[in-house]
């Protein structure tokens, strides 16, 4: 009896950490036009319920958005940017300063946006 609970648990834990297959979301649509609710849907396919309910919603498979929006304060000056993050060791801190008193931008020294685009 242990061993088919392992086996169950084992099985759930590696079915959570891969992809749907291209399948499994066709299936997932067709049941739910057939009017099968996200947690039996979830339950038979063997996947979380947000999952179903966020494959639902999108109405099938959409591309990761990371949700950057357009060109920011520091666009045009990414050479520049990669060249003081190199000559200052990747320290961000410097470079902040660099940019405030390079560019005249006034920055956070929490802000991202300088360190996405050194990469």
């Amino acid at each position: 009896m242990k061993d088919a609970v392992g086996a169950k648990i084992s099985a759930f834990v590696s079915r959570k950490e891969s992809m749907l297959e291209p399948d499994e979301l066709t299936a997932m649509l067709r049941l739910t036009r057939l009017g099968w609710g996200s947690r039996r849907i979830a339950r038979e396919l063997g996947c979380s319920r947000t999952t179903v309910q966020r494959y639902i919603d999108a109405g099938g498979w959409r591309s990761f958005h990371s949700g950057r929006r357009g060109a920011g304060k520091l666009a045009g000056h990414a050479a520049w940017l990669r060249e003081r993050f190199f000559q200052h060791c990747g320290n961000a801190d410097v470079v902040r300063q660099d940019i405030e008193r390079k560019l005249g931008l006034c920055m956070s020294p929490d802000n991202k946006e300088a360190m996405a685009l050194t990469r």
